[in-house]
């Protein structure tokens, strides 16, 4: 492929896959099933994938998807996902308690929702395989084709750095899709959603950013596909409960692991440098 259509062919799959991910966000809502997530998105990214390595005379392994330290990858990003996650919800839990909230953890499976947690299901053996599973997809979709694919194309033509902020903004923007869902629901107001628009971008930019490192450091995807699903369970799964609602501080919860998750990766990324 030549380098001046690399970002053309990037921006190409990225606006195929943000159509069909609209139109299931909006239209199906297939997160408003048992699934509680949007599953045809998922598979669809994963079918184009298979056609554009193919296109481009590449490898799942080409893209991170190696068997080389996988053990070792679910082990490092498990552990980061658990780290930063236990700091944030102690700090949200602590905010509660000090309002006299009386906060307490609860597990039951939800879809995410900017204003908290949405479409609650009992954690029943079922709900809770079929959250892992569709989980385990998401991660392995959307890292294949942020830092698998795109970073790999984007690399043909810029240094690391650039092609890895390439990626992460286009991560950012493909998470816009929850504040249109909001939107749409008449759930959020204009000015409301671009605030809540501009921070979205910024914090799924950050783990971008992140998990971008993590694949220069290791040639692989595990670290990133790891936290991810992690990430995404967590969310899903491990619920704040208090008096006034529940999950009221999950965007501040979620923003300080993003960026503790990000310092800690930086810190590593420097001391493995040298």
């Amino acid at each position: 492929m030549k380098n001046k259509k690399i970002m053309k062919t990037i921006l190409l799959l990225f606006f195929i896959c943000s159509a069909v991910e609209y139109i299931e966000f909006l239209f199906i809502r297939t997160d408003m099933t048992f699934i509680a997530d949007n599953i045809i998105t998922k598979i669809f990214i994963v079918f184009i994938l298979f056609i554009s390595l193919k296109s481009f005379q590449l490898k799942f392994s080409d893209i991170g998807f190696k068997f080389k330290g996988i053990l070792k990858g679910i082990i490092y990003g498990i552990s980061l996902g658990i780290i930063t996650f236990t700091i944030s919800y102690f700090i949200e839990i602590l905010i509660l308690t000090v309002n006299g909230h009386s906060p307490s953890i609860k597990f039951f499976i939800t879809n995410f929702a900017l204003t908290g947690a949405s479409n609650s299901l009992n954690a029943s053996l079922t709900a809770v395989m079929i959250c892992i599973v569709v989980n385990i997809l998401n991660a392995a979709a959307e890292e294949g084709l942020f830092r698998g694919l795109f970073l790999n194309l984007g690399q043909k033509k810029y240094s690391f750095k650039t092609a890895n902020y390439i990626q992460a903004l286009l991560f950012g923007i493909w998470h816009f899709v929850m504040v249109a869902v909001s939107l749409y629901d008449k759930t959020m107001n204009l000015q409301t959603a671009v605030v809540m628009g501009i921070g979205y971008i910024v914090l799924a930019g950050i783990l971008g950013i992140e998990w971008g490192l993590c694949v220069s450091m290791t040639g692989t995807l595990w670290i990133n596909m790891s936290e991810h699903f992690f990430n995404n369970f967590i969310s899903n799964t491990i619920h704040v409960v208090s008096s006034t609602g529940i999950d009221e501080l999950q965007i501040i919860r979620i923003v300080m692991s993003n960026i503790l998750s990000l310092v800690i990766v930086i810190a590593v990324s420097k001391i493995v440098k040298k």
